[in-house]
């Protein structure tokens, strides 16, 4: 049988590109993926997030804009060391999404995250001002990320049934 895999999405809509995620989670509801996949669009909901975390899955993949300094629009897939993330102070703000705290907070509840990969996209813009949309740059990578999540998500089905 092949593993849970919870693709978590997450991001501001009122603030420009962070709503990358929030995009991608809507893009991933119209895509048909396996019944063991559960795609949930967290928004900026970080309590939420880390109870679903707590849960037990083969595999979480984040999605979220990440600054790495590279061209608007790159998009990223990263496995953060959550092991090491874990070790550091909790700080949440109840009114924003920061995964580091999230994983955090997953720990200090006595929780695990598992396997995690970050699908991110570099920013164009994150404006505080209450920008609502996406950059072009960021629009156009939303089909980039969806195809390496669903690359992402058959190549765990493989690595399960093997």
């Amino acid at each position: 049988m092949k593993g849970r895999i919870l693709i978590a999405c997450v991001g501001n809509i009122f603030l420009g590109d962070d709503a990358f995620g929030v995009e991608v989670a809507r893009r991933l509801s119209n895509e048909e993926l396996p019944e063991h996949v559960v795609v949930k669009d967290f928004g900026i909901r970080s309590y939420d997030l880390a109870y679903a975390l707590m849960e037990n899955w083969d595999l979480s993949i984040l999605v979220d804009a990440v600054s790495q300094g590279g061209e608007p629009g790159t998009v990223y897939v990263i496995e953060p060391d959550t092991t090491s993330i874990a070790k550091h102070e909790v700080s949440l703000d109840a009114h924003s999404m920061n995964p580091v705290s999230v994983i955090q907070l997953v720990h200090e509840l006595g929780g695990g995250v598992g396997r995690m990969l970050v699908v991110g996209c570099e920013p164009a813009t994150i404006d505080d001002n209450g920008q609502f949309g996406l950059s072009e740059p960021a629009q156009a990578a939303v089909a980039e990320a969806v195809t390496a999540i669903k690359d992402l998500v058959a190549t765990n089905n493989r690595a399960t049934a093997a």
